[in-house]
C-alpha cells in the first residue's frame, strides 16, 4: 500500500499557504548570512520559511498522519521544530484515482548557537525523512559578499 510522502523542502526567506498555494519569497537557498551580533548586546535572531509540499497517493489510507519539520545542527540536535498532525481525508470533488497535494508554510524565527551546518528534516508518518542541508555564515558590517537574510 502506497503511503505518503513529502514531494518537496524549500528554503526560503519567507513563505506562505493561501487556498492550496505555496508563495514563496527569496526560495531555493542553501546559504544564510545573518549579520554578527554587537558585543554586548542580545543575539541575532535570522528569520526562514521552510515550504513543504506532501503528495497523497489515492489508496493511502484516510488516517491522520504526524508531519514533523525540524532544523538541526550538524550533531543531530534540534534547535527549532514544530508537529502536527496531518489529515488526509479526500476533498469532495477529487476524481478517484488521483493523488491528492497538501501545501505547508513554515516560518521560523531562530538564534542560531554557531555559524556553520545545518538542515531541514521533515518526517511523515513511516515514510522516510527528507533532509535540506545549508549553511550559516557570520558577516560584519562593511564585509563584501551577499547581505544578511533576516
Amino acid at each position: 500500500m502506497e503511503s505518503p510522502e513529502i514531494e518537496n523542502l524549500i528554503l526560503a526567506n519567507h513563505v506562505e499557504a493561501v487556498n492550496g498555494l505555496l508563495y514563496v519569497s527569496g526560495g531555493g537557498w542553501t546559504d544564510h548570512w545573518r549579520p554578527q551580533a554587537p558585543q554586548p548586546g542580545p543575539p541575532v535572531v535570522s528569520h526562514l520559511g521552510v515550504a513543504v509540499t506532501v503528495v497523497i497517493p489515492a489508496a493511502a489510507p484516510q488516517v491522520p498522519q504526524q508531519l514533523s519539520v525540524g532544523i538541526e545542527d550538524q550533531q543531530g540536535h534540534q534547535v527549532a521544530g514544530m508537529q502536527t498532525m496531518l489529515n488526509q481525508a479526500r476533498p469532495p470533488g477529487l476524481p478517484h484515482g488521483q493523488a491528492q497535494r497538501t501545501v505547508l508554510a513554515l516560518s521560523f524565527n531562530i538564534v542560531f548557537p554557531a555559524a556553520g551546518e545545518y538542515r531541514v528534516v521533515a518526517r511523515l508518518g513511516i515514510s522516510p525523512p527528507r533532509e535540506l542541508p545549508f549553511r550559516v555564515h557570520d558577516v560584519t558590517a562593511g564585509e563584501p559578499g551577499p547581505p544578511p537574510v533576516n
